[in-house]
């Protein structure tokens, strides 16, 4: 995903977006409202949001321990830097392959001595031992991993501050 240019937006368009990242299944007749608008106002708005990439998608939370996954890694990944067997960069390599891990639900680049690091949910340590094992440490870019685990979520949200 590329960064996208800021777009210029106003009081209501961020009231909206309030409303929407509470409960993105909210009518806009509800939305319209709280931010004092008619529904077809909110609506306008809501599409031209979605149309300039500030509205991303709507997806449906998951509570992973309330289908089985109970344990929350965050793996802290190095790549190997050259690769003589390879002809794409390790980096390249390591980002496409990522992408069909299914137990990886976030991969950030990063500034420092790791490369990459990923939130990774599972059922419990075997599935955990697996992963790691089986794909990660086999993957021909990957040199070292360091792994930390949630103990606790003190804070979860996918409401960026407005």
């Amino acid at each position: 995903m590329s960064p996208i240019e800021a777009q210029p937006i106003d009081k209501l368009d961020i009231a909206i977006l309030r409303c929407l990242q509470g409960n993105g299944r909210e009518t806009y007749e509800v939305i319209g409202e709280r931010v004092g608008l008619s529904a077809s106002a909110v609506l306008r708005r809501v599409k031209r949001l979605e149309e300039v990439g500030i509205i991303d998608r709507y997806v449906a939370l998951v509570r992973p321990e309330a289908v089985g996954l109970g344990l929350t890694a965050y793996l802290n990944v190095r790549l190997e830097k050259h690769t003589e067997s390879h002809k794409r960069n390790p980096m390249d390599l390591f980002r496409a392959s990522v992408q069909s891990w299914p137990e990886v639900v976030e991969c950030v680049a990063l500034t420092g001595d790791m490369d990459y690091l990923l939130r990774v949910v599972v059922e419990d340590m075997a599935h955990y031992s697996r992963f790691i094992m089986d794909t990660l440490l086999k993957h021909p870019s990957v040199q070292d991993c360091k792994t930390s685990f949630v103990l606790d979520r003190v804070k979860a949200t996918t409401a960026v501050p407005l």
